[in-house]
Protein backbone atom coordinates (compact mmCIF):
# COMPACT_ATOMS: atom_id res chain seq x y z
CA UNK A 1 0.00 0.00 0.00
CA UNK A 2 3.03 2.30 -0.05
CA UNK A 3 2.16 4.46 -3.04
CA UNK A 4 0.96 7.93 -3.87
CA UNK A 5 -2.64 6.64 -3.70
CA UNK A 6 -2.12 5.29 -0.19
CA UNK A 7 0.18 7.67 1.72
CA UNK A 8 1.39 6.65 5.16
CA UNK A 9 -0.65 8.33 7.89
CA UNK A 10 0.75 8.60 11.41
CA UNK A 11 -1.61 8.68 14.38
CA UNK A 12 -0.36 9.55 17.84
CA UNK A 13 -2.07 8.88 21.16
CA UNK A 14 -0.66 10.44 24.30
CA UNK A 15 -1.85 8.93 27.57
CA UNK A 16 -1.27 8.98 31.30
CA UNK A 17 -3.33 6.69 33.54
CA UNK A 18 -5.99 6.38 30.85
CA UNK A 19 -7.06 2.78 31.39
CA UNK A 20 -10.77 3.69 31.54
CA UNK A 21 -10.93 4.93 27.97
CA UNK A 22 -7.71 3.99 26.15
CA UNK A 23 -8.95 0.69 24.74
CA UNK A 24 -11.77 2.42 22.85
CA UNK A 25 -9.24 4.89 21.43
CA UNK A 26 -6.89 2.12 20.28
CA UNK A 27 -9.69 0.11 18.70
CA UNK A 28 -10.91 3.15 16.79
CA UNK A 29 -7.44 3.51 15.24
CA UNK A 30 -6.58 -0.11 14.44
CA UNK A 31 -10.05 -0.77 12.99
CA UNK A 32 -9.92 2.11 10.51
CA UNK A 33 -11.12 1.28 7.01
CA UNK A 34 -7.90 2.88 5.68
CA UNK A 35 -4.98 0.58 6.49
CA UNK A 36 -1.68 2.34 5.76
CA UNK A 37 -1.43 3.72 9.28
CA UNK A 38 1.52 4.05 11.61
CA UNK A 39 0.22 4.08 15.19
CA UNK A 40 2.33 5.59 17.97
CA UNK A 41 1.44 5.67 21.67
CA UNK A 42 3.34 7.90 24.09
CA UNK A 43 2.64 7.04 27.72
CA UNK A 44 3.76 9.33 30.52
CA UNK A 45 4.64 6.54 32.97
CA UNK A 46 1.17 5.31 33.88
CA UNK A 47 0.62 3.46 37.16
CA UNK A 48 -2.87 2.05 36.47
CA UNK A 49 -3.76 -0.59 33.87
CA UNK A 50 -2.74 1.49 30.86
CA UNK A 51 0.43 -0.46 30.03
CA UNK A 52 -1.45 -3.77 30.11
CA UNK A 53 -3.92 -2.39 27.56
CA UNK A 54 -1.11 -1.18 25.31
CA UNK A 55 0.58 -4.59 25.45
CA UNK A 56 -2.73 -6.28 24.62
CA UNK A 57 -2.69 -4.47 21.25
CA UNK A 58 1.07 -4.36 20.78
CA UNK A 59 1.02 -6.15 17.42
CA UNK A 60 -1.13 -3.34 16.00
CA UNK A 61 1.03 -0.54 17.41
CA UNK A 62 4.04 0.65 15.40
CA UNK A 63 5.84 2.16 18.37
CA UNK A 64 5.10 2.82 22.01
CA UNK A 65 7.03 4.14 24.95
CA UNK A 66 6.35 4.71 28.63
CA UNK A 67 8.41 7.27 30.51
CA UNK A 68 7.89 10.46 32.52
CA UNK A 69 7.41 13.60 30.46
CA UNK A 70 6.78 17.31 30.95
CA UNK A 71 3.08 17.09 30.18
CA UNK A 72 0.63 16.57 27.35
CA UNK A 73 2.37 18.73 24.76
CA UNK A 74 5.82 17.37 25.51
CA UNK A 75 4.39 13.90 24.84
CA UNK A 76 2.85 15.14 21.57
CA UNK A 77 6.20 16.51 20.44
CA UNK A 78 7.85 13.17 21.28
CA UNK A 79 5.33 11.36 19.11
CA UNK A 80 5.80 13.80 16.24
CA UNK A 81 9.57 13.25 16.35
CA UNK A 82 8.97 9.52 15.81
CA UNK A 83 6.29 9.86 13.11
CA UNK A 84 7.14 8.97 9.51
CA UNK A 85 3.76 9.65 7.88
CA UNK A 86 2.93 12.41 5.42
CA UNK A 87 0.02 13.46 7.59
CA UNK A 88 -0.06 13.21 11.39
CA UNK A 89 -3.21 12.96 13.50
CA UNK A 90 -3.49 13.34 17.29
CA UNK A 91 -6.13 11.31 19.11
CA UNK A 92 -5.96 11.55 22.89
CA UNK A 93 -6.83 8.61 25.13
CA UNK A 94 -10.22 10.15 26.00
CA UNK A 95 -11.33 10.34 22.37
CA UNK A 96 -11.98 8.09 19.40
CA UNK A 97 -12.40 8.15 15.61
CA UNK A 98 -15.30 7.13 13.45
CA UNK A 99 -14.58 4.11 11.21
CA UNK A 100 -13.82 6.06 8.01
CA UNK A 101 -12.01 9.01 9.61
CA UNK A 102 -8.61 8.40 8.03
CA UNK A 103 -10.09 7.45 4.64
CA UNK A 104 -11.96 10.76 4.69
CA UNK A 105 -8.73 12.62 5.35
CA UNK A 106 -6.72 10.79 2.69
CA UNK A 107 -9.40 11.20 0.02
CA UNK A 108 -9.43 14.95 0.68
CA UNK A 109 -5.64 15.20 0.83
CA UNK A 110 -5.20 13.51 -2.54
CA UNK A 111 -7.61 16.02 -4.08
CA UNK A 112 -5.94 18.98 -2.30
CA UNK A 113 -2.20 18.17 -2.13
CA UNK A 114 -1.29 21.82 -1.60
CA UNK A 115 -3.19 22.00 1.71
CA UNK A 116 -1.36 21.26 4.96
CA UNK A 117 -3.93 21.07 7.78
CA UNK A 118 -7.11 19.08 7.32
CA UNK A 119 -9.89 19.45 9.87
CA UNK A 120 -13.56 18.61 10.26
CA UNK A 121 -16.41 18.41 12.75
CA UNK A 122 -16.62 16.46 15.99
CA UNK A 123 -19.10 14.93 18.39
CA UNK A 124 -18.88 16.29 21.93
CA UNK A 125 -19.63 13.60 24.54
CA UNK A 126 -20.67 14.68 28.04
CA UNK A 127 -20.37 12.70 31.28
CA UNK A 128 -23.77 11.08 30.73
CA UNK A 129 -22.80 9.89 27.27
CA UNK A 130 -24.96 12.42 25.45
CA UNK A 131 -23.63 13.33 22.01
CA UNK A 132 -23.77 16.77 20.41
CA UNK A 133 -22.28 17.76 17.06
CA UNK A 134 -19.76 20.61 17.20
CA UNK A 135 -19.33 22.13 13.74
CA UNK A 136 -16.56 24.33 12.49
CA UNK A 137 -18.17 27.65 11.61
CA UNK A 138 -16.70 29.10 8.42
CA UNK A 139 -18.31 32.47 9.11
CA UNK A 140 -16.23 32.66 12.34
CA UNK A 141 -12.92 31.89 10.63
CA UNK A 142 -11.17 35.07 11.76
CA UNK A 143 -12.82 34.62 15.16
CA UNK A 144 -9.94 32.20 15.74
CA UNK A 145 -8.18 35.31 17.04
CA UNK A 146 -10.42 35.14 20.10
CA UNK A 147 -11.53 31.52 20.41
CA UNK A 148 -10.55 28.03 19.23
CA UNK A 149 -13.05 27.68 16.40
CA UNK A 150 -11.18 24.69 14.94
CA UNK A 151 -11.53 21.13 16.21
CA UNK A 152 -7.98 20.12 17.11
CA UNK A 153 -8.88 16.41 17.67
CA UNK A 154 -10.08 16.32 14.06
CA UNK A 155 -6.85 17.70 12.63
CA UNK A 156 -4.42 15.81 10.43
CA UNK A 157 -1.35 17.93 9.86
CA UNK A 158 1.29 17.56 7.15
CA UNK A 159 4.74 16.65 8.45
CA UNK A 160 6.10 19.77 6.71
CA UNK A 161 4.23 21.92 9.23
CA UNK A 162 5.70 20.06 12.19
CA UNK A 163 9.19 20.71 10.84
CA UNK A 164 8.57 24.42 11.48
CA UNK A 165 6.05 24.53 14.33
CA UNK A 166 5.95 22.57 17.60
CA UNK A 167 3.62 22.50 20.62
CA UNK A 168 4.73 24.84 23.39
CA UNK A 169 5.36 22.71 26.48
CA UNK A 170 5.12 25.76 28.76
CA UNK A 171 1.33 25.63 28.41
CA UNK A 172 -0.84 23.18 30.31
CA UNK A 173 -3.95 23.20 28.14
CA UNK A 174 -3.77 25.76 25.34
CA UNK A 175 -0.67 24.92 23.30
CA UNK A 176 -2.85 23.38 20.58
CA UNK A 177 -4.62 26.74 20.21
CA UNK A 178 -1.33 28.65 20.10
CA UNK A 179 -0.03 26.19 17.49
CA UNK A 180 -3.09 26.52 15.25
CA UNK A 181 -3.20 30.30 15.60
CA UNK A 182 0.49 30.61 14.78
CA UNK A 183 0.11 28.53 11.62
CA UNK A 184 -3.05 30.43 10.68
CA UNK A 185 -1.32 33.79 11.01
CA UNK A 186 1.56 32.44 8.92
CA UNK A 187 -0.69 31.22 6.08
CA UNK A 188 -4.42 30.67 6.43
CA UNK A 189 -4.51 28.97 3.02
CA UNK A 190 -2.86 25.93 4.60
CA UNK A 191 -6.19 24.91 6.12
CA UNK A 192 -8.75 22.64 4.48
CA UNK A 193 -12.14 22.14 6.10
CA UNK A 194 -14.01 18.85 5.61
CA UNK A 195 -17.73 19.16 6.51
CA UNK A 196 -17.89 15.65 7.97
CA UNK A 197 -18.02 14.53 11.62
CA UNK A 198 -15.37 11.85 12.13
CA UNK A 199 -14.04 12.24 15.69
CA UNK A 200 -15.58 11.91 19.16
CA UNK A 201 -14.38 14.19 21.96
CA UNK A 202 -15.05 13.75 25.68
CA UNK A 203 -15.74 17.06 27.38
CA UNK A 204 -14.13 16.20 30.73
CA UNK A 205 -10.56 16.68 29.55
CA UNK A 206 -7.87 19.08 30.79
CA UNK A 207 -9.19 22.15 28.97
CA UNK A 208 -12.63 21.71 30.58
CA UNK A 209 -11.17 21.92 34.10
CA UNK A 210 -9.40 25.30 34.12
CA UNK A 211 -10.45 28.39 36.06
CA UNK A 212 -11.32 31.64 34.29
CA UNK A 213 -8.17 33.38 35.58
CA UNK A 214 -5.98 30.50 34.42
CA UNK A 215 -7.69 30.51 31.00
CA UNK A 216 -7.11 34.24 30.62
CA UNK A 217 -3.45 34.06 31.71
CA UNK A 218 -2.62 31.20 29.34
CA UNK A 219 -4.80 32.73 26.64
CA UNK A 220 -2.97 36.04 26.79
CA UNK A 221 0.44 34.41 26.54
CA UNK A 222 -0.65 32.08 23.74
CA UNK A 223 -2.06 34.89 21.62
CA UNK A 224 0.93 37.15 22.13
CA UNK A 225 3.35 34.29 21.40
CA UNK A 226 1.45 33.48 18.21
CA UNK A 227 1.82 37.07 17.01
CA UNK A 228 -1.60 38.64 17.58
CA UNK A 229 -1.77 42.40 17.99
CA UNK A 230 -2.54 43.83 21.41
CA UNK A 231 -6.00 45.16 20.50
CA UNK A 232 -7.06 41.64 19.48
CA UNK A 233 -5.78 40.31 22.80
CA UNK A 234 -7.75 42.99 24.68
CA UNK A 235 -10.93 41.95 22.87
CA UNK A 236 -10.22 38.35 23.90
CA UNK A 237 -10.25 39.38 27.58
CA UNK A 238 -13.57 41.17 27.20
CA UNK A 239 -15.12 38.18 25.42
CA UNK A 240 -13.87 35.79 28.11
CA UNK A 241 -15.59 37.77 30.84
CA UNK A 242 -18.79 38.02 28.82
CA UNK A 243 -18.78 34.26 28.23
CA UNK A 244 -18.15 33.61 31.92
CA UNK A 245 -21.07 35.87 32.87
CA UNK A 246 -23.42 34.19 30.41
CA UNK A 247 -22.43 30.72 31.60
CA UNK A 248 -22.24 31.23 35.34
CA UNK A 249 -24.91 33.87 35.91
CA UNK A 250 -27.44 33.26 33.13
CA UNK A 251 -26.75 29.55 32.68
CA UNK A 252 -26.12 29.77 28.94
CA UNK A 253 -24.08 26.80 27.69
CA UNK A 254 -22.13 25.85 24.55
CA UNK A 255 -20.64 29.24 23.91
CA UNK A 256 -17.41 28.86 21.91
Amino acid sequence: MHSIQFPLISIITVVYNGSKTLEQTIQSVINQSYKNIEYIIIDGGSTDGTIAIIKKYEKDISHWTSEPDKGLYDAMNKGIALAKGELIGMINSDDWYELDAVKTIVDTYLKNPDKRIFHGDRYDIDNEGNKRKYRFNKSKFKFLYFSMTFNHPSMFIHSDIYKVFKYNIEFKSIADYEFVLKVFLNNEDFFCYIPITYVNYRLDGISAQQSLIFEIKEGLNARLNAGLKYHHVFIFIILKFIRSFLRNVLGVRYIS
